[in-house]
């Protein structure tokens, strides 16, 4: 921290804000983050709404802009239900992830919590969303605003046209498989979410005489077998195996309306616009927070704010980065807040203060004496598996008591493999970085074949890591939903993903709900 400057005249006192009081700890937190810290934001937003205001945010996934579905007055119930008798709480702050970068902050927060809430949203994650390789490949933060406007007229459209059960099974079908409607590689060009929808504007009746119906009527030989080339062949012509599920119904579907074809294609562009923050939670919070930290601090260290707004502010503070001992009763896994914060004060620490083992760890980074400049690059060139694999010390192993368990569900008991010493912490942190691993964490289904010129049967395969299975239930309502898109029966097989055997198949045959 920098020496004290109390200049001795307070942003505000007490505990109730207005704008103006908001106006000046903006102005003043702007000047910390960017001559201090030297953080590169989109222009900020910041909107103060009620708490139904912030419960409808919740449960239209934070977007301002969004269309109807069920599932979002579903959501909306239930919070509020669980917020009126006092058995959930609210989050202070919603940011999204646009230019202008809006942060939605609560009119039942005080004045020293707008005052945090700034500095973590608007600032915090604010630069993290412009400045990391993740978010820059994967989203358009000046386009999304625009195309969700465009995505909920089209959908209001659609349901005055075609109806609105029609319009809800097809939303219903594809939310079902938005965590399998995204690209995991990046593509050449970024995306632009203006252009999408100046394309769909240009698009007309998709082609479907290349699924003609009447060519799976025509008679072949009997006994004759496809011959292993034609299947290849065919595999490389439907670019096979895909994993973006919904990409390939939006473009392969047999028998979806033109509208339909576009609501998958909304969906599947919302999926992915989120897509990097699932990969990013722990370093998101953890900049975010650690940006908080340091401003709040600084702005008392400069008599901007009193001992009892500070005191106020690491209450909250202390609350959101604890973390049980797995041994807790509270105890529900690391929370992100807790490590990423952590990590981010450790990553400081070792650039200012090094130890011998820091040195042997992190040549480049001990004693580089610019904290701040190796935490913007680490902001923007790593996700959460990555960062932890680089960047997790000894020192805070040790500090936070890790070791790494063995649970086979075929063995009586859970084994320790790894603890905090010279032995365990290479294990330690590789186990741990698995664990923010998308690949690892989310199961791997690709549609791996389907002949158009035959019965057009859909196979879909997921490959088993470490023997765990889908639950039937959940697999064959999924599978129901692809087979109402793809408008016949589906297959999935479950193979185990080194030696390759099948394990388990699922089928389900096409209803005639979408097709109408």
């Amino acid at each position: 921290m920098q020496m004290l400057e109390n200049t001795g005249q307070l942003i505000y006192e007490g505990a109730d804000w207005d704008y103006d009081k908001i106006k000046r700890a903006y102005d003043a937190i702007e000047r910390i983050a960017v001559d201090e810290m030297g953080l590169d934001t989109y222009p900020n937003q910041i909107e103060v709404i009620t708490a139904e205001q912030m419960l409808d945010a919740y449960s239209s996934i934070g977007m301002p802009l969004m269309y109807k579905h069920w599932s979002f007055g579903k959501h909306f119930a239930q919070d509020e239900t669980l917020y009126r008798k006092g058995l959930r709480g609210l989050a202070y702050e919603i940011v999204i992830n646009s230019s202008p970068c809006i942060s939605y902050i609560m009119e039942e927060n005080s004045m020293t919590m707008q005052t945090l809430v700034i500095a973590h949203a608007a600032f915090g994650h604010n630069h993290f969303f412009k400045n990391n390789n993740l978010f820059r490949q994967w989203t358009d933060a000046k386009g999304i605003l625009d195309y969700l406007e465009f995505a909920k007229t089209f959908i209001i459209k659609c349901e005055e046209r075609y109806g609105h059960q029609a319009v809800e099974r097809t939303l219903d079908a594809a939310h079902a498989l938005m965590s399998h409607g995204v690209h995991r590689y990046p593509r050449k060009q970024p995306l632009d979410l203006r252009e999408e929808q100046r394309r769909e504007d240009e698009r007309t009746e998709y082609n479907r005489k290349m699924y003609n119906d009447l060519w799976r009527t025509v008679p072949t030989k009997p006994g004759v077998k496809e011959s292993v080339t034609a299947v290849e062949s065919r595999k490389a012509l439907l670019a096979l195996p895909e994993e973006n599920i919904l990409y390939f119904l939006e473009k392969k579907a047999p028998r979806l309306h033109q509208w339909q074809r576009e609501i998958l294609r909304i969906v599947r562009r919302v999926a992915q616009y989120f897509y990097p923050q699932k990969q990013t939670k722990l370093m998101n919070e953890g900049c975010a927070t650690y940006t908080h930290y340091y401003i709040m601090n600084r702005l008392h260290q400069k008599g901007l704010m009193s001992d009892g707004a500070l005191l106020e502010f690491l209450h909250s503070h202390t609350s959101v980065v604890f973390q049980p001992n797995f041994d807790d009763p509270r105890f529900s896994g690391i929370n992100p807040y807790a490590i990423g914060f952590a990590m981010m004060q450790d990553i400081e620490r070792i650039s200012t203060q090094p130890t011998d083992e820091d040195r042997a760890w992190f040549p480049d980074l001990a004693g580089n004496g610019d904290p701040m400049g190796t935490l913007r690059e680490a902001w923007a060139n790593f996700r959460d598996e990555s960062f932890v694999l680089q960047y997790l010390s000894p020192h805070l192993m040790r500090k936070m008591r890790m070791f790494e368990v063995r649970n086979d569900a075929s063995e009586p008991e859970m084994l320790v493999e790894a603890i905090h010493n010279e032995r365990g912490y290479r294990k330690v942190r590789k186990a741990l970085a698995r664990q923010y691993d998308i690949g690892y964490l989310e199961p791997d289904i690709q549609i791996v074949d389907v002949d158009l010129s035959g019965d057009r049967k859909l196979i879909l395969q997921h490959r088993v890591i470490n023997r765990v299975l889908l639950d039937e239930s959940d697999a064959r309502a999924v599978l129901r939903h692809v087979a109402n898109l793809w408008g016949y029966e589906v297959m999935l097989v479950e193979v185990d993903a080194t030696t390759e055997a099948v394990l388990k198949e699922h089928t389900v045959s096409a209803s005639s709900l979408l097709l109408s």
